[in-house]
């Protein structure tokens, strides 16, 4: 089977380990310029997932889709070092603010524009929103079938794709047809680390917003190497409608966002007795910690 186009969709996070008082704005969104940014954790599990059929399929292709500020192409780049083949920026100030919905229909926009996919896969949810649904609804609005909670993807051929999926009762493995759409949990393999050659070829890959900002410009490098251009994409280049994006496409609003720290208010010694480790489960019990 030659030819499988793979769509990673992956997400610029701000590290929620480190939220702080300035880590929301006053119109109810992230305010991501106070947070560290990372590659969103599950979304690495879904790129090692895509990582491991372009292993086994001759000629597949894997690519990076990603929505975000400039700066979101630093999880591009990543990506390329671990392996992926290209990249896509999805940038807009129409874009800010833009929940599930919004996201999800820019996102469905753009593989659209981009001739759509074999596979989609993505994380199950990201970390700075826990909802798990921008996956499905990209799913729903591409009008393909999904398969979500996958831990791995077990077989592809032409037609079909077999998963493994990780469920809160247990695991099950299920097939569907291809074209389809699969989100990968956490519990899938980690991300293979990044290549030494690939981290080589693909340091100096960059935006065009990137190269005009930086001092060097590195004309004919990029002429000869387009391999080096990193796409960036807007809302007329994905034929989106302006009223579904960003904050008017956004039904879902914040309220309050806040860093909760637990502390312990007693603390109580056993001895390792099996009378002091039962009088410990009855405690639990009848105040409802366990059952």
């Amino acid at each position: 089977m030659k030819g499988l186009k793979i769509i990673v969709l992956a997400k610029q996070v701000p590290d929620t380990r480190n939220v702080g008082k300035d880590a929301m704005k006053a119109d109810g969104t992230v305010n991501r310029a106070a947070l560290p940014a990372i590659f969103n954790p599950e979304d690495l599990n879904a790129l090692e997932q895509a990582l491991r059929v372009k292993d086994q399929i001759p000629g597949a292709t894997v690519s990076i889709l990603t929505m975000g500020p400039g700066r979101a192409a630093e999880i591009i780049r990543e990506g390329l070092f671990r392996g992926a083949d290209n990249g896509y920026l999805l940038t807009d100030r129409a874009f800010a603010g833009s929940d599930t919905l919004a996201t999800s229909y820019a996102l469905a926009c753009a593989i659209k524009a981009l001739g759509g996919a074999d596979l989609i896969i993505c994380g199950r949810q990201a970390i700075d929103g826990d909802t798990a649904q921008v996956g499905p609804q990209v799913a729903e609005k591409l009008g393909l079938p999904q398969i979500t909670y996958a831990e791995e993807v077990l077989e592809v051929t032409t037609k079909s794709v077999k998963v493994r999926r990780r469920l809160d009762n247990g695991v099950e493995t299920v097939e569907g047809a291809l074209p389809m759409l699969i989100t990968v949990n956490g519990s899938a393999a980690p991300c293979r680390p990044r290549n030494a050659y690939l981290l080589q070829k693909y340091k100096r890959a960059v935006t065009v917003t990137e190269r005009q900002e930086a001092s060097n410009d590195y004309i004919e490098l990029y002429h000869d190497r387009p391999y080096l251009n990193i796409v960036e994409m807007g809302v007329k280049d994905i034929d989106a409608r302006l009223e579904d994006l960003g904050l008017p496409g956004s039904p879902t609003k914040v309220k309050k966002i806040e860093n909760v720290v637990f502390q312990t208010k007693e603390a109580k010694i056993l001895g390792p007795s099996d009378a002091n480790i039962e009088g410990l489960m009855i405690e639990l019990l009848s105040n409802h910690t366990l059952g």
